[in-house]
């Protein structure tokens, strides 16, 4: 039996096992030892101690599901059960997911593998796993009602199926679907290619696009929202809480991104351009691969790019639709741009000393003014950078490129410090010493044309 360190890896300090009682319980009927994940923190790679080697994966703001081998099959354990995740500090979510996090933990195997991975359900209804993309039988496909019967609540139920392509998918339920996706039941799969030298890199992130509808001061997701969604969140969790993603110069960077939300997202990454890899259908070939520095996700999508570090700084990474970067959207709120409020804060303040007009020039105030929120939610745009305030929020993180990163180091290293000359400045009616040095190396002396 693996011990503590070996299914969690020594990295994770911030995960925990099921109780002593439940261990016995699932020891005794033969299961994988259930893992669960009580941090929202980033946890370092689960490296291969057996068979093919591979760079594992990176999830942002997440983990990987520790596995057993028994006869020669890689076995999981997933629980399917009400958990509570912290979206952002102050900002916490009643959702429905896996082993103790939603999103759900990433799977990660090998091409060729063969996986056995039992399924127990916690929810107050019935569940299934449909494992999204991946080639296999239809009775594992888990279609509830077509491929098997739900799976029970208090029940486990065994998908067993033989691993024949490698790349990036996804696992959801097909079973009350819009019920339990719009509660966060989801999750990545990822199968690396049995040859260790096919499409090798040095750093491997994976995350999941999900959102969900939380009124300020509730937990608990609408679920019959259609495309009017206010919280937008990379593995559950929104800007300024996202992880970044640390990368050490010159190393070479795969980004996999899958999504399960209700829309198509541009995801734009700033200071590179890179080459689109692989897609729902599998690796792309060299000859085919084009370069982008936005890549759409479709629904239901997945798409992996890949660069090589060799920037460094603070690169911001994000949703291009402007709304997806802002934090509990209110779709009813008017545009005060341009309008005197002069005359109507005096009057609030008679019965609300405190209220802060804001919107007349814009929203930015809003990134700097503390304002008193409702319990539970996070301001619509937060975050500070060394500079000031951010003014982001929902899907954006930084990609941060630094020399001297180690080869497991996956820590935050702090805010990067531009060297001189090449920060935009505030313009003072003359040039600074080294803009001065610099044009003097780059002025161009003309020449004479041909009438002297």
């Amino acid at each position: 039996m693996l011990n503590r360190r070996q299914l969690i890896g020594a990295s994770a300090a911030g995960a925990a096992l099921v109780s002593s009682t439940a261990w016995s319980k699932t020891t005794n009927m033969g299961l994988p030892e259930a893992a669960i994940m009580e941090t929202a923190a980033t946890q370092n790679p689960l490296h291969p101690s057996t068979g093919p080697q591979y760079q594992p994966v990176v999830t942002l703001n997440g983990w990987t599901l520790p596995s057993r081998m028994n006869n020669g099959v890689k076995e999981f354990h997933l629980i399917a059960e009400p958990v509570e995740r912290e979206l952002a500090e102050g900002t916490t979510a009643y959702l429905w997911g896996y082993n103790g996090q939603s999103t759900g933990p990433t799977i990660e195997a090998v091409e060729g593998d063969r996986v056995r991975i039992f399924v127990t359900n916690k929810l107050p209804e019935h569940t299934t796993v449909h494992w999204h993309g991946l080639i296999l039988p239809s009775g594992m496909d888990g279609v509830g009602g077509l491929s098997h019967p739900g799976i029970p609540p208090g029940k486990t139920f065994v998908y067993e199926f033989d691993l024949t392509k490698s790349g990036t998918f996804m696992y959801h339920p097909h079973a009350d679907e819009m019920v339990q996706m719009a509660m966060g039941m989801m999750g990545m799969f990822i199968v690396h290619p049995k040859d260790p030298t096919f499409m090798p890199v040095d750093r491997d992130f994976v995350f999941m696009l999900n959102a969900f509808d939380i009124d300020p001061g509730s937990y608990v997701p609408k679920i019959m929202t259609m495309n009017d969604f206010n919280l937008w969140c990379w593995n559950s969790r929104i800007f300024p809480d996202i992880d970044p993603l640390v990368v050490n110069k010159g190393d070479r960077v795969r980004v996999r991104v899958g999504n399960l939300t209700m829309t198509n997202h541009p995801i734009h990454m700033h200071g590179y351009d890179f080459e689109v890899t692989c897609t729902d259908g599998g690796w792309v070939p060299k000859e085919a691969r084009w370069p982008e520095v936005t890549i759409d996700i479709p629904v239901g999508g997945m798409r992996a790019y890949e660069f090589v570090a060799d920037h460094p700084g603070d690169w911001a990474i994000h949703c291009h639709k402007s709304h997806h970067t802002m934090n509990a959207m209110g779709h009813d709120v008017p545009t005060f741009i341009g309008v005197d409020k002069s005359a109507v804060t005096k009057k609030i303040r008679k019965v609300q000393p405190e209220y802060m007009p804001m919107g007349t020039a814009g929203m930015a105030d809003m990134g700097v003014m503390e304002m008193e929120l409702p319990d539970n939610t996070t301001p619509m745009m937060t975050g500070w950078g060394p500079y000031g305030p951010i003014e982001m929020g929902g899907m954006f993180s930084v990609v941060k490129v630094r020399e001297g990163i180690g080869a497991n180091d996956y820590s935050d290293p702090g805010w990067y410090k531009n060297p001189p000359g090449t920060q935009a400045y505030e313009w003072t009616g003359e040039l600074p010493d080294h803009a001065k040095a610099a044009d003097a190396t780059t002025k161009i002396t003309p020449k004479p044309n041909d009438n002297g």
